[in-house]
């Protein structure tokens, strides 16, 4: 599902609340009080009830008659989603949200370049390329995760699996994360080792493919427990 920040009184509404479930400022169970909201957040009720239809449609809280919205468990939340993992990491978690966001793409990213190797035609290569030459081209932190974000979508795309380049959905919120996180630190160029990928696909050769993503997510992650690590170091300092 589509982030609403920064969508005006509808993407505030939804963002406060959201944010609010999501670090346990509303504990599940807790049922909210419609008319407190509105008049705290200066929202008409129409406007607040829109805004729990989103919350509803992600997980965090349900409406039931003479019960009242109330807010669901954990284990309920579309934590694939890229509000909620959005508001995880401005609740603090940001390093378990990356960690839990690695592991998956560890599973899914190195077979999705295998599977790119043996089924890419032209016109994927020359987006791979494309998104290369972008990410060459970066010069600045939002401009160098766009370009990342597109050559990440570009492999995905090359394997000619609907439901793997779907994969997107939640492999582009944790790149805007880690590289929002990396790129303010780092300089480190990512040039190289996104290449070494786009040549194994180009030849045609799966398993080196999938090694080389796996070499790229294995580095990308210890730079950013590295940079985290440092930051806690500094704060406990």
């Amino acid at each position: 599902m589509a982030g609403y920040s920064g969508r005006g009184v509808h993407g505030q509404t939804v963002a406060a609340l959201g944010g609010r479930i999501v670090s346990g400022h509303y504990a599940e169970g807790h049922v909210l009080d419609l008319a407190e909201l509105g008049r705290e957040l200066d929202v008409s009720m129409t406007a607040l009830r829109e805004a729990l239809k989103v919350l509803a449609a992600k997980g965090l809280v349900e409406a039931r008659q003479k019960r009242g919205t109330y807010v669901r468990g954990r284990e309920h939340w579309n934590l694939l989603d890229s509000d909620v993992i959005r508001w995880r990491s401005e609740a603090g978690d940001t390093l378990g949200v990356l960690r839990d966001l690695a592991e998956v793409r560890a599973v899914v990213e190195p077979a999705a370049a295998a599977m790119a190797a043996r089924r890419r035609d032209e016109r994927d290569l020359a987006e791979l390329d494309a998104a290369l030459d972008e990410m060459k081209r970066a010069n600045n932190p939002l401009n160098e995760v766009l370009a990342d974000i597109r050559w990440h979508r570009a492999l995905l795309w090359a394997t000619h699996n609907e439901m793997l380049a779907r994969m997107d959905v939640f492999i582009e919120p944790a790149l805007r994360l880690r590289d929002g996180i990396v790129h303010e630190f780092s300089d480190d160029d990512p040039v190289p080792s996104h290449a070494v990928v786009v040549e194994a696909v180009r030849r045609g050769d799966p398993e080196a493919a999938s090694a080389a993503v796996t070499a790229l997510l294995e580095k990308a992650a210890h730079d950013v427990a590295g940079i985290l690590g440092d930051r806690k170091e500094k704060d406990d300092a």
